[in-house]
């Protein structure tokens, strides 16, 4: 008896200096997780939106107006979209005014065209992006209409997208979305092959 008596008075005096459950541990734990990342939580304000699976491990959309990471994610896989073809094309086609400045490794395009045909499309590209967005350009005032849609420019010179619903619109948003996914990362590993091994892609 006198053994049971001291072990449970020092199970008693070992539970008095154990940590207590925090508030915070126990929502760790009912916390729905990611469906990228399963060990980490859900980005919530994520949810919901075409293309999302959850993935936001540095929580961007915590910190940042989520309509704008839309939109610069859009943009940066449309810009991709472009550099990749282009990336591949030029090494198999060249248009006769520009036959001697042909490169076979394409990260020497920037080189071979010069910094000033360099500038020249920078400058294109930035008044394209002012002209657009009628000026409002920063994160602060790009979507200070409530109804600007993300990545939506009002482009469809052909017509396309006025006869579609809204579930044909949201699988080509969602197509385009994992398109310009990968091409962002198919643009950055054909710049890297080139660096890397010093050899033309194809």
């Amino acid at each position: 008896m006198m053994k049971l008596a001291v072990l449970a008075t020092l199970a008693a005096s070992a539970a008095a200096f154990a940590p207590a459950q925090t508030g915070k541990a126990v929502t760790a734990l009912n916390a729905e997780m990611s469906e990228a990342l399963p060990f980490l939580t859900n980005p919530s304000k994520t949810d919901g939106l075409i293309g999302s699976v959850g993935f936001d491990p540095l929580g961007f959309s915590d910190k940042w107006d989520v309509k704008w990471l839309q939109e610069s994610e859009i943009k940066h896989g449309r810009v991709a979209m472009l550099a990749a073809t282009g990336f591949v094309t030029s090494q198999v086609i060249n248009f006769p005014m520009y036959q001697d400045m042909h490169v076979d490794d394409s990260n020497m395009a920037p080189t071979a065209i010069g910094a000033s045909a360099f500038l020249q499309i920078i400058f294109a590209a930035g008044f394209e992006e002012w002209r657009t967005n009628k000026g409002k350009i920063t994160m602060a005032d790009m979507f200070s209409d409530p109804d600007r849609v993300p990545g939506e420019l009002g482009f469809d010179p052909q017509g396309f997208l006025t006869k579609k619903s809204e579930a044909d619109m949201n699988k080509l948003r969602l197509q385009e979305i994992k398109n310009g996914r990968l091409a962002m990362l198919a643009i950055g590993g054909m710049i890297h092959h080139n660096w890397i091994t010093g050899e033309a892609l194809l």
